[in-house]
């Protein structure tokens, strides 16, 4: 059964990725998962390989919702990378760490873009 949490980070993923394609990244991989865990998108943002963090948020209420990437989560996510790179034989490449928070509001969005998380 899918919740209306999860229905909305879905949603917030796939704007996300419209958001970056429209900056010129190229998405490579969507929720890629490997032993450590999960990332929503890998991308290319010209010669660097880019691992996104999206938070999505319809009210402040918890918080902003790059609040939400703890130490822990950063950790995962370098984690997450490293065997993402391994399965997908990635060597000597350059490699970003990046997060975007999607808010819904009154049926607007607004993006948050921060390179270089961690």
């Amino acid at each position: 059964m899918t919740t209306k949490t999860q229905l909305l980070g879905r949603y917030g993923e796939d704007q996300a990725a419209n958001f970056l394609e429209a900056k010129g990244y190229k998405i490579l991989d969507r929720n890629a998962r490997t032993a450590a865990g999960e990332i929503d998108i890998v991308a290319s943002d010209g010669g660097t390989l880019v691992f996104v963090e999206v938070k999505t948020r319809s009210t402040n209420f918890s918080g902003h919702p790059l609040q939400a990437i703890t130490p822990r989560k950063v950790s995962t996510i370098r984690k997450v990378a490293a065997g993402w790179c391994a399965a997908h034989k990635v060597s000597n490449t350059q490699v970003r760490f990046d997060a975007v928070s999607v808010v819904i509001s009154a049926g607007r969005l607004s993006f948050e873009h921060l390179l270089q998380v961690c």
